[in-house]
């Protein structure tokens, strides 16, 4: 079978969509499935739909052992690959595919570090995009200019500002428009910071500091779209059904959003509005990350530990159930709208493609992989919103504080191996919870706890909380009360209660 290729796809008398010329305006930091299924994606719309008219240089930014062979086979198939995006949406099930042909080239920032340096040359190119996971936004001082490249993703991201800056810093409008994708809070600031560093550290001068001001923008952005990534098991019978060969097939779910916290004038440089994409530019991209924390994160862990406990394995599966599915409705539309301040119905369209998305029938998403470091995860996605709600209404939020007693009732282990903490469900099923060290230790002393000392106990617990819980009005007696209910009752019974 032969490989993909323009070549092979003009034998086919393919009539979808291609770019096979264009110039290069994106310069893309990361090769991995996330952004060929998301940033990639978006970019081809926009090529089809507002005639962006760009191609991608795409960076593998660690040496080419610490990867796999992507980058070769891109270029083998020139930068073509088949992305399916499956799930449901409005309804009905979807399982769309799409040939991506905005990929111009793939290079290696090690091996190819004199191309990745010229890339900076190009004076088409106008976006850096980047994904280089959440430890890759980091300031290391023992990264030094004179490294080809530095071993930091902004120690890079430096080298080649200042590169521009040399070759095109007389002139206006040849900065860079930086659109950081990884998974921490304020993600092009945090990058920002560490290039300015770079450059007092380097002593790059002020005039190339004020450049970087005057000249970048470095973009904050929220992303949102599950990839599921190479499909293994149904490769050879995709290639098959397509007629070539393609060692670099991507999948994800049918939904995806993108939030850029940019200027008005961006709309007009990035038109993804007029392509119809879903990604919104905007002063103030906080909001909508409030919005998928304690709507989509929030439900996955108010709902997920006592599901488990119940009997269920699959988030799939719990959207069958009327108990399960109607705890999480409750939590979302009674409990955590109600304390967020984008427009109701925002809201509740995006809490209705939640539970299209836990649907998916073709992820199947495990409630024990998204069951690590719940404690953090509590903290973060739920806690919130129960304290502006107790704030506003003065009365404890039902579901969200029954998921706690349900975090506490799946912590209740027994032993402490190498794996972590091990429990046991009431079906005789063992598992294991992952968390801080820290965290299992404290759980395994408690081991022997009744209920309600347990439940004080974690509360009380503010290394965990960041705060003393028991402080809260009526919170660790209604948890405690709650706890020893699903000991004596089970969790499904207990959430069964709450509706």
């Amino acid at each position: 079978m032969k490989r993909l290729s323009y070549n092979v796809l003009k034998e086919q008398s393919y009539d979808g969509y291609l770019l096979e010329k264009a110039p290069v305006k994106v310069l893309q930091f990361g090769e991995g499935n996330f952004l060929r299924a998301f940033v990639d994606y978006f970019i081809d719309n926009l090529n089809e739909k507002a005639d962006f008219n760009g191609k991608i240089t795409v960076l593998q930014p660690l040496p080419e052992n610490s990867f796999t062979s992507v980058p070769r086979f891109l270029n083998e198939q020139e930068g073509l690959y088949t992305l399916y995006l499956r799930g449901f949406e409005n309804g009905r099930k979807v399982n769309a595919k799409r040939i991506i042909s905005c990929i111009d080239r793939c290079i290696n920032a090690y091996s190819d570090y004199e191309e990745m340096m010229k890339c900076a040359d190009n004076p088409d190119l106008r976006y850096i995009t980047s994904n280089t996971t959440e430890a890759g936004i980091v300031y290391d001082p023992a990264c030094r200019f004179s490294d080809a490249p530095a071993s930091s993703y902004p120690g890079k991201l430096t080298q080649l500002l200042y590169r521009r800056f040399q070759k095109f810093g007389d002139e206006k409008g040849k900065g860079f428009v930086i659109l950081a994708c990884e998974l921490i809070d304020d993600n092009g600031k945090v990058l920002k910071e560490c290039v300015e560093k770079y450059a007092k550290q380097w002593n790059l001068g002020e005039d190339f500091i004020h450049w970087i001001e005057a000249e970048n923008l470095f973009c904050s952005t929220l992303v949102d779209r599950i990839v599921t990534g190479y499909p293994g098991n149904e490769a050879n019978a995709l290639n098959k059904e397509n007629g070539y060969e393609d060692k670099v097939l991507n999948t994800g779910e049918v939904f995806g959003f993108w939030v850029i916290e940019g200027p008005e004038w961006l709309k007009e440089e990035l038109p993804f509005e007029k392509a119809g994409l879903p990604v919104i530019i905007t002063d103030n991209h906080k909001p909508y990350k409030q919005r998928k924390v304690r709507i989509l994160n929030g439900a996955h862990t108010s709902m997920v530990l006592g599901a488990y406990l119940a009997g269920w394995d699959i988030v799939r599966d719990c959207m069958a159930d009327d108990v399960i599915r109607g705890f999480m409705n409750k939590a979302i539309y009674d409990e955590i709208i109600p304390t967020l301040t984008l427009p109701k119905d925002e809201l509740e369209s995006f809490a209705f493609s939640v539970t299209e998305r836990f649907k998916n029938p073709f992820i199947d998403h495990s409630l024990l992989s998204i069951s690590l470091n719940s404690t953090s995860k509590w903290k973060a996605r739920v806690m919130p919103t129960l304290k502006h709600y107790l704030k506003n209404t003065g009365s404890l939020p039902v579901c969200l504080t029954t998921s706690f007693a349900l975090y506490i009732a799946f912590y209740r282990g027994k032993e402490l191996t190498e794996t972590g903490l091990t429990a046991s469900r009431p079906n005789g099923d063992t598992y294991t919870i992952s968390d801080d060290k820290a965290v299992l230790e404290f759980y395994l002393s408690h081991k022997d706890d009744s209920p309600r000392s347990l439940a004080y106990a974690v509360c009380k617990n503010a290394d965990f909380w960041g705060e003393d819980l028991s402080a809260l009005p009526r919170f660790a007696d209604t948890v405690a009360d709650t706890l020893e209910k699903i000991e004596a009752n089970g969790t499904y019974e207990v959430m069964k209660a709450c509706l």
